[in-house]
C-alpha cells in the first residue's frame, strides 16, 4: 500500500467508516461515484473534529500545562523536561553527558557526584521514571539509566539536579528501569541486557556459554546496590507489581547468542519473574555469591531456582508494562505479532507449584508487525505500538482475555489502528504507570520523521506525537521534531511535582564545598578572598549579586591548580549567574542561594577576562572581572 493510499485509509477509519464498509459500499454503487463525494465529506468532518482537539489541547502565552514530561535524551545523555499537552521542553537536566551552561562535569559538586565515570563523556539515556508511594507519583525522584556506560542516576525534582549516581558492577549495558510500587519505591529494578562473562577478568571472555545477565536491584534511598540476581538468557525490559511482591522482566536472548541468527532462533523466549521478599530473605541467610571483587549479593535465579519463574512467551519479546489495575503484566512480542497478558494473580500459584508457566498467560491477542510497548489509559484500554505497522493499536483486555479462554480467532477486541510517522518505539499514557492513569494523552515516540519536516540534512529529527486518548477514537494532535533519540519518557500531573524557585542553602548538593570552606575560616556568604592552599595550588572565593561580582580581580601563578567557588546571594527567582574564563574551558551555572565550584589549571602568563555567562541584569554585559597570571 503507498504512502497516499494508507493516508487515505486512516481518514476514513478516523471518520467512523471502516475501510470494509467503505469498500464495501463503493463495490456496490460504483467506486468512481462513491468514492469523490464520501472523501470530502469525510474531509470536512475530520477537520471540524481535529480543529476542536487541537482547540481542547491549546496551552495559550501565559498558561501553564497540565503535566510534566520527563524525556530521555538518548544518545545526548541528558533528561528533557516538557510541559503537556503544549510539548513546549521546559529544561534539559544534564545527567550523564558534560555540558557547557550548567558546567556538568567540570564543577567539583558534579563531579563528586558522577564519581570515577565522570571521565566518560558520552551517555544513553532510556528509561526515566518516578519514585512512588503506594501505586502514585510522588514528585520527589526520577531515575534514568545509561545503557552506554552502566549507569544509574537519580534526579532530585525539587531542583530538577543529579543529586545520586551509581556504576552498576557485574553487568554490562543497564536497560530496562522501573521503580517498585508500593509501599514507596524501596528499590529501582534494572536490567543487564547484554550477558558477559562472570566474573569478567578475561578467563571466559570467548566462551558464550559463561556469559551471563544480571537482574540488579538498587537502594532507591541510599543509590547503593543491593542485590543482584543471576538469570538464565538476558533481560530486556522490565516492571513492577502494585503488591509489592513481584518483578517481571523479558528476555530476547534465550539462545544465549551472540550474532544476529543465533539470537533469534527460538520460537519462543521468555520473561522472567523475580519474588522481590524471598530475594530479600535470601540476602539475609546468606543464601547468596559475590563476584570477583564486588561485595554485592548475587542470587543464583536461574531456571529451577526457588526465587525466579520463567513464562514461555512469543518471539524476542521487548516491553514488559504493568496495567494499572494491578492485574496484568504485558509481555510485546517484537517479532511475533501478539502480545502476551499474564495474570498477577496467578503467580502466587505459579511459585507454589500449583499451575505451570503458561497456565498465567490469560490473553494473547493479535495486534499487528512488531509490537514493542504498551501502556494504559485506566479504563480497561491498552495501546500498543507496532513497529513495522507504524501504528498505535489500541484494544482492550477484557475483550481480549474473553477471545483467549474461547479460543476464538475474532480480533474484535481492537478498537482502533492509527498511524504514527513512523516506526514508533516506546509510548506513554499520562500517569498511565500508576493507579491514577487518566486517559487522557498518549505521547508516542517515533524512531523516524522521513516526510513530516523540513529536511534538514543526512541527519534528521526524530518525532514525538501527542494523541488525545479521552474520547472513543485516537486522535493526534501535534508532531515535535526532536533529536538524539529521546528513547522513553513518562507524564505526571503537575500537582505532583514541587520545585524549588530558590536554592536551599543547606542544600547537600553543595554542602562539602561549604564544609571545606568552613575548614579553612572561610563563610562563602560573606567572604571574598584568595587563600593558597598549596605551593600550586589556590582557592578562590567570591559572591555575586546582579551585576557583580564580590572581587573585581584576583592573581594566581602560572602553573596553578586554581578552584573557583562562587556563591549566588540573589534572592530573586530566576536571576542565575554564571562564571566563564576566557580561554580556559572553563563555565557554571550559580543558581539563587547556590555554591558552585569549579577547578582548573593556568598555563599562561597574562591577563584574562572571567564574565558571567547567564544573563542576569540590564548590566549584564558589566558583570565581569579579571585574572592575573604571573609568571
Amino acid at each position: 500500500m503507498s504512502e497516499k493510499e494508507q493516508t487515505h485509509e486512516n481518514e476514513i477509519e478516523e471518520s467512523g467508516v471502516s475501510r470494509r464498509g467503505f469498500l464495501g459500499a463503493a463495490t456496490a454503487v460504483g467506486a468512481a461515484t462513491v468514492a469523490v463525494p464520501m472523501t470530502a465529506a469525510m474531509f470536512s468532518e475530520q477537520a471540524k473534529a481535529k480543529s476542536k482537539e487541537m482547540a481542547s489541547a491549546h496551552v495559550g502565552p501565559g498558561e501553564l500545562d497540565e503535566y510534566y514530561g520527563f524525556w530521555s535524551g538518548g544518545q545526548s545523555g541528558e533528561v528533557r523536561v516538557l510541559g503537556l499537552p503544549s510539548m513546549r521542553e521546559l529544561m534539559r537536566i544534564p545527567v550523564f553527558n558534560h555540558e557547557s551552561a550548567t558546567g556538568w562535569g567540570q564543577t567539583n559538586e558534579s563531579k563528586r557526584i558522577m564519581g570515577d565515570s565522570h571521565r566518560f563523556f558520552n551517555g544513553d539515556t532510556h528509561h526515566p521514571h518516578m519514585s512512588m508511594t503506594d501505586g502514585r507519583y510522588n514528585g520527589k525522584y526520577v531515575f534514568i539509566n545509561d545503557k552506554a556506560n552502566t549507569r544509574v542516576a537519580r534526579i532530585r525534582c525539587d531542583v530538577m539536579k543529579v543529586d545520586k549516581m551509581i556504576t552498576v558492577p557485574n553487568i554490562q549495558a543497564v536497560h530496562g528501569l522501573r521503580v517498585q510500587k508500593v509501599p514507596h519505591t524501596k528499590y529501582v529494578f534494572c536490567n543487564g541486557e547484554f550477558e558477559v562473562p562472570l566474573p569478567n577478568d578475561g578467563r571466559d571472555m570467548r566462551d558464550q556459554t559463561k556469559y551471563h545477565s544480571l537482574f540488579n536491584v538498587i537502594d532507591a534511598e541510599k543509590m547503593e546496590m543491593a542485590f543482584q540476581v543471576r538469570v538464565d538468557g538476558n533481560l530486556d525490559n522490565v516492571d513492577a507489581d502494585f503488591d509489592g511482591r513481584f518483578a517481571c522482566a523479558t528476555s530476547y536472548n534465550t539462545e544465549k547468542g551472540v550474532t544476529l541468527p543465533e539470537m533469534m532462533a527460538n520460537e519462543r523466549d521468555h520473561a522472567v519473574v523475580f519474588d522481590i521478599p524471598a530475594l530479600e530473605k535470601a540476602v539475609k541467610n546468606g543464601d547468596f555469591e559475590t563476584i570477583g571483587d564486588s561485595k554485592v549479593p548475587v542470587i543464583d535465579g536461574r531456571k529451577g531456582s526457588k526465587y525466579t519463574r520463567y513464562i514461555p512467551v512469543p518471539k524476542s519479546p521487548h516491553g514488559l508494562n504493568t496495567s494499572p489495575d494491578g492485574k496484568y503484566f504485558v509481555a510485546n512480542g517484537k517479532l511475533s505479532p501478539t502480545v502476551t497478558v499474564i495474570s498477577i494473580k496467578k503467580l502466587a500459584a505459579l511459585f507454589s507449584g500449583k499451575i505451570k508457566e503458561r497456565g498465567v498467560v490469560v490473553a494473547e491477542p493479535t495486534l499487528g508487525l512488531g509490537p514493542l510497548h504498551t501502556a494504559f489509559d485506566g479504563r480497561g484500554n491498552a495501546y500498543t505500538t507496532v513497529f513495522i505497522d507504524s501504528q498505535v493499536v489500541k484494544w482492550n483486555i477484557d475483550d481480549a482475555i474473553k477471545a483467549y479462554e474461547s479460543k476464538s480467532e475474532s480480533t474484535a477486541y481492537i478498537r482502533q489502528k492509527l498511524d504514527v510517522h513512523y516506526q514508533p518505539g516506546h509510548l506513554h499514557t499520562t500517569m498511565g504507570e500508576t493507579r491514577d492513569a487518566d486517559g487522557k494523552y498518549l505521547v508516542c515516540l517515533c524512531k523516524f520523521s522521513k516526510d513530516r519536516f523540513l529536511p534538514v540534512g543526512p541527519l534528521r529529527p526524530e518525532n514525538d506525537q501527542l494523541i488525545d486518548i479521552s474520547g472513543e477514537k485516537m486522535v493526534l494532535l501535534h508532531d515535535g521534531p526532536t533529536f538524539a533519540e529521546p528513547h522513553d519518557c513518562m507524564m505526571v500531573h503537575r500537582s505532583k511535582v514541587k520545585p524549588n524557585k530558590l536554592w536551599d542553602r543547606k542544600d547537600p548538593i553543595f554542602a562539602d564545598t561549604v564544609a571545606e570552606a568552613k575548614k579553612l575560616g572561610v563563610n562563602v556568604e560573606t567572604d571574598n578572598k584568595v587563600i593558597r592552599t598549596g605551593k600550586n595550588s589556590v582557592t578562590v572565593y567570591m559572591t555575586s549579586v546582579a551585576p557583580s561580582y564580590g572581587m573585581n580581580d584576583f592573581t594566581v601563578k602560572k602553573g596553578d591548580e586554581v578552584t573557583v567557588v562562587i556563591t549566588n546571594l540573589d534572592q530573586i527567582e530566576d536571576v542565575t549567574h554564571g562564571f566563564c574564563v576566557i580561554n580556559h574551558g572553563v563555565s557554571m551555572e550559580i543558581g539563587p542561594q547556590q555554591t558552585s565550584s569549579v577547578t582548573f589549571k593556568v598555563d599562561n602568563v597574562g591577563m584574562y577576562w572571567f564574565y558571567c555567562n547567564w544573563f542576569c541584569h540590564a548590566l549584564h554585559m558589566e558583570m565581569r572581572g579579571r585574572m592575573f597570571v604571573e609568571a
